[in-house]
């Protein structure tokens, strides 16, 4: 079996390499709420895991992978919690956005697409994965993330004109 000693990076190397990519990724797919435990989780997971990885390995599809299953635990979790239904309180005042303003209803739209489609766009437009690495992480064939890409895609264009 391969180690770390044989040619993988040292995991702190690793993490500092692909912490942005796991992030941007955690937060688009799993919401900012979530976000922060899902990254946690999936380092955690990847600690355990990273000294049985080959030498050939890719990393950062490997890592956005297991990022992808704690987002969609996350989800599951999720719609199993009891939702609240009072009223927030109005005395408190809202915390000024730290980031750039975004386009809620693109968001809102890439929020509905369907799971497989919704991994697919973000795979591809926020860690720019190749389709092989898409398949990898999402955990079907090449050609089935290209057409949930493509099938997203189109679902977005069509929510954004309308």
């Amino acid at each position: 079996m391969e180690t770390v000693s044989d040619g993988i990076p040292p995991f702190q190397r690793f993490l500092d390499t692909h912490r942005e990519d796991v992030w941007r990724f955690l937060v688009s797919f799993a919401g900012p709420a979530e976000a922060e435990d899902c990254f946690q989780e999936t380092f955690i997971a990847a600690l355990r895991a990273y000294p049985r990885l080959r030498r050939d390995s890719n990393l950062r599809a490997w890592v956005l992978t297991i990022a992808h299953r704690k987002a969609l635990d996350a989800h599951r979790a999720r719609a199993r919690r009891a939702v609240p239904v009072a009223e927030p309180d109005a005395a408190q005042p809202l915390a000024a956005p730290s980031r750039p303003e975004r386009d809620d209803g693109l968001w809102a739209a890439v929020g509905a697409l369907p799971p497989r489609q919704r991994s697919a766009v973000v795979l591809r437009f926020l860690a720019d994965l190749a389709h092989r690495d898409i398949a990898a992480a999402i955990g079907c064939s090449e050609d089935a993330a290209r057409r949930s890409l493509h099938e997203g895609l189109t679902t977005l264009r069509k929510a954004v004109a309308a």
